[in-house]
This record gives structure tokens, C-alpha cells and sequence, in this order.
């Protein structure tokens, strides 16, 4: 009966959901590839609009980012290096984004870990999301489902050159940045992805500048980066019938002025006038233009499959418009690969790389020279204390030897005083 009641336990023992991780939500994605992560975080002391544009960052990034890191205000004024190693590498970090601000400029800095290279940018502009959503009439609110799964990177003007030749290739710092923004985010197998799964857009477009004969010719281009919400809408229905289908998503429009839904949808109202337009289309709707229509091959957002929709982009924030001054090969530091602002021939360039070399050798020669003297000054130490052990052993010995002599003398006088009163006593 034991054995019986075992054996059913076993069969009937429940799965641990809660503390069990599920498969392919470690630091891999679901077909082996290695999942980036990031950190994004400000250094130094920064206004409040820089500390919301961190968190709408860290937004963008999920769900692979430190949502709710915490910058120690003793620990802004750590280096790169030290974030990378302290804290990128035992959290399996592969990006750092780094927000710093002085009085002139905001200044960030993109890293890859451990061992760069780093990019420099400078943050011409940019835009909260709360802001981008105060400016639109049905802005997305944030979901949990929005962001379940990183967003689809676009790349846009960085294949190419900026010239009309199709066949020139783009400068090797164009290059680094479109595959640096790349990597941000898990790549896509595109035969194995679902469709519920992509919810979002990211859009870094390379914007050339824009440089007459007559204007300065130190000019930089413009990285604009921005992030959408993709909605998809069913097509063939009419809005007011789709708004009344999506109440569940949305509140219940105003139906006071109508006596029967027909009236509602016919957009005529019990007096016979014309209901509000609160649902009036609009010529920037995605159902206008057939070239956004499709079939959808899989249900997606309550569209059923096989089902016409019009998919469009809704724009969520932040919005960054960023300029790129310079390229680090290692982490934070380095030699320059690129500067935006600084040319210089080979021959400077090897001038300066032997001047480097240099100034390391006689540093490292200059810390040989303190080894030696602090090395030293610690035999010369450990000899002082080895010497004045041994004479502070040597005068404990003397004077315990002197003690010992004259304890014996003592014992000599008191033996003797014991025999002359022993024959004191005999006499008498």
C-alpha cells in the first residue's frame, strides 16, 4: 500500500512554473544565437528630461535591457572601463550606452563590451515620448504585450554612399555604425519568427548633410532614430463598425444622440443632423493606400488569418537625432579610427602613434624605478625592525640574566642567615 501511494504521488506531482526559467529566455534565443543586452545610463549630473529620455530608452530596448538599473550618485564618476567590468561582465551585458552633459552639449557614448570599440555621439535633439504623445490624437498606450519581444530593426541610407554611383560602398565608420545599431538588437530568423511577435519598429535613417558650394564644408550627417508601434486594421469594414468591434481595446463611443446603432454607423443623428465625427477617417489612415494592404498569414492583433489588413506605424518615442564625432578602437579608449572633426596624414599619424609609445616606455620605466626604490626602502624597513627585534631580544636576555644572578645571591645570604641562627640557637 506504501508503494501504491508513492507511485501515484509521483505520477501526480505538479511542475514548478514560478521558479523555473522557461527554455529560451536565458541569455540565448530559441535557435542558439547569443541574445545582445544592454545597459543604458547616464554619468556626471544631468537634467530631469536626460533622466526620462534614459527611461524611455530603456523602453525601447526590452525586454533584453536593465529596466530598473539605478546609477549610485558615488558611482557616476566611474569610467567605462570600470562599468564594463564591474558591472557588464557578471550581468552578461554586450552594450553600454552612455549619457553624459556638460553646459554646451549632450554627449553619448556606445560601447561594446569588453573590449569596444566605442562610438561617439553627439545628441543634436530629441524628444520625449510623453511629448510625441501629447502632439497625437489616439496615441498607443504602453502594454506589456508591446513590449514581450525586441522590435524589428530598419537601417536605412547606410548601404550606399551618399553620391548617385549605386556602386560605390559607404565610408567603414557608416558601416560600423549600421551594424553596431544592428546588434543592438536580437537578429530575426525570419523562417522562424511569428507575427505575433512583431509589434514594434526601430528606424535609424542616415540623413546626409546638406552642403552647397557656398557652406561650410565640415558638415556631419544625421542619424535620426525613431520608434513605431505597428497597428494593423482590418479592411472592407467600415471605422465606426471597427470601433464598435474593438470595444474591448477601447471605451465605447458616445451614442446618446442615436435612437439605433444604424444610426450611428450612417452617421445620422435622432433630429436628423449628423452625428460628431469623433470617428471621421483621416487621409493619413493606412486602408487609403491599397499598397498597405495585405493578407495576413498567421491572426495578428485580433485579425483573424488569411484576413485583409492594413498595417501603419504609430509613432511611440523617444525620437534622437544623433551626429557622430569620433570612434575609439577600444573600450572608452584607444587609438581614433574615425573624427569628424580632426584630419590627419599617416605620417602624423605614425608621429603620434611612436610619441605614444614613447611616453609609454618612459612611464613604464618611470614605475620600474619606483619598484625598485619602494622594494628597497622595504628591505631597509624589514631590516631596522629585524635589528631592533634583536636588541630589544638581547636586553630582555640581560636582564633576565641579571636577575637570575641575583636571585642566587639571595638564596646564598638567606641559606647562610639560616646557619649562623641555627648555631646562635645551639650556644645559647
Amino acid at each position: 500500500r506504501t508503494s501504491q501511494k508513492l507511485t501515484m504521488a509521483k505520477k501526480s506531482g505538479r511542475k514548478k512554473k514560478r521558479t523555473h526559467v522557461p527554455e529560451g529566455t536565458g541569455a540565448t534565443a530559441p535557435d542558439g544565437s547569443k541574445v545582445p543586452k544592454s545597459l543604458v545610463m547616464r554619468r556626471g549630473k544631468t537634467a530631469a528630461e536626460v533622466s526620462d529620455l534614459v527611461t524611455d530608452l530603456r523602453h525601447m530596448m526590452m525586454p533584453y535591457t536593465a529596466l530598473n538599473f539605478q546609477e549610485d550618485a558615488k558611482n557616476r564618476k566611474l569610467t567605462l572601463q570600470q562599468y564594463a567590468k564591474h558591472v557588464a561582465l557578471p550581468m552578461g551585458i554586450s552594450h553600454i550606452m552612455s549619457f553624459s552633459q556638460n553646459d554646451n552639449r549632450l554627449n553619448m557614448r556606445l560601447a561594446r563590451t569588453p573590449e569596444g570599440p566605442t562610438l561617439h555621439f553627439r545628441v543634436q535633439r530629441f524628444s520625449l515620448s510623453r511629448h510625441i504623445k501629447a502632439l497625437q490624437k489616439r496615441p498607443v498606450s504602453f502594454t506589456s504585450g508591446l513590449h514581450a519581444n525586441p522590435p524589428v530593426v530598419v537601417t536605412n541610407n547606410f548601404g550606399d554612399s551618399f553620391s548617385n554611383n549605386s556602386s560605390a560602398q559607404a565610408s567603414p565608420h557608416v558601416k560600423l555604425m549600421r551594424i553596431t545599431f544592428q546588434n543592438l538588437f536580437p537578429a530575426i530568423n525570419v523562417a522562424q519568427v511569428k507575427l505575433s511577435e512583431c509589434r514594434r519598429v526601430v528606424l535609424f535613417n542616415l540623413i546626409p548633410p546638406e552642403n552647397d558650394e557656398n557652406e561650410e564644408k565640415n558638415a556631419l550627417p544625421t542619424v535620426e532614430m525613431r520608434h513605431y508601434a505597428i497597428q494593423a486594421n482590418a479592411v472592407g469594414v467600415h471605422r465606426r463598425v471597427r470601433k464598435l468591434t474593438s470595444a474591448s481595446k477601447r471605451k465605447l463611443p458616445n451614442l446618446h444622440k442615436v435612437q439605433d446603432i444604424a444610426d450611428y454607423v450612417t452617421g445620422q443623428s435622432a433630429t436628423g443632423g449628423s452625428v460628431a465625427s469623433d470617428a471621421a477617417p483621416s487621409d493619413s489612415e493606412a486602408e487609403d493606400d491599397p499598397r498597405h494592404t495585405l493578407e495576413l498569414p498567421d491572426s495578428y492583433m485580433g485579425q483573424s488569418k488569411n484576413q485583409q489588413a492594413a498595417l501603419k506605424l504609430v509613432e511611440i518615442g523617444p525620437r534622437l537625432n544623433l551626429s557622430l564625432v569620433k570612434v575609439e578602437k577600444g573600450m572608452g579608449q584607444g587609438d581614433i579610427l574615425y573624427h569628424s572633426h580632426v584630419n590627419k596624414s599617416a605620417e602624423e599619424v605614425a608621429e603620434l602613434k611612436a610619441k605614444q609609445e614613447r611616453e609609454a616606455s618612459l612611464k613604464e620605466q618611470r614605475r620600474a624605478t619606483q619598484q625598485t626604490n619602494v622594494e628597497r626602502k622595504r628591505k631597509a624597513a624589514e631590516e631596522k625592525r629585524e635589528s631592533k627585534r634583536k636588541r630589544k631580544e638581547e636586553r630582555q636576555e640581560a636582564i633576565l640574566q641579571s636577575l637570575r644572578e641575583g636571585g642566587a645571591q639571595n638564596e646564598g645570604h638567606q641559606q647562610l642567615s639560616i646557619k649562623n641562627s641555627a648555631e646562635e640557637s645551639e650556644n645559647s
